[in-house]
């Protein structure tokens, strides 16, 4: 019983480690230090129940250790399913795909397009910024009409208006 306990606090502990590493690096702070909260709690429960008669008992060890692999592991997933923040996709695209930027409109997406050129090319670059939930929609739809889109995604930590000049 106390090995299932130990297991099971610590993947909840790293779990809760690895999402609000996540959810503070997405500029949520206060549910960042909530879940630091919960998993400190979690590791006095979990260290006090390794710490006891750890020289008799090494198994301990490897069920502690095993608890924190997998729960750094599940913390991802859940945080990949949760999907928090936004991106920012710049698409440097073929100016004669020109129902890009409309299509892209038509789907809700603040967008800002600007002309470029080259020596020997010209192109457009788009500004494109969305939910990370939706970021695959988008990469989607830029692929659907110019396949040879380069695209570059960033995390967009802080955006105070999407489209401040409409």
């Amino acid at each position: 019983m106390i090995y299932l306990a130990l297991f099971f606090l610590k993947i909840i502990e790293n779990a809760l480690a690895t999402l609000r590493i996540i959810v503070i690096a997405n500029g949520k702070k206060l549910f960042g230090a909530f879940l630091n909260f919960l998993m400190s709690l979690s590791w006095i429960f979990s260290t006090s129940l390794v710490l006891v008669d750890i020289q008799s008992d090494p198994f301990k060890i490897f069920v502690y250790s095993f608890g924190t692999f997998l729960g750094s592991y599940l913390g991802s997933l859940l945080e990949e399913k949760l999907a928090i923040g936004k991106n920012m996709v710049i698409a440097i695209t073929d100016p004669e795909k020109d129902t890009l930027v409309e299509k892209i409109k038509e789907q809700n997406y603040p967008v800002i397009q600007l002309e470029g050129t080259t020596l020997d090319y010209s192109y457009q670059v788009l500004f494109i910024t969305t939910t990370r939930k939706r970021k695959q929609k988008l990469i989607h739809l830029i692929r659907r009409i110019d396949k040879k889109a380069s695209l570059i995604i960033d995390n967009a930590i802080s955006i105070t208006n999407d489209m401040p000049y409409q």
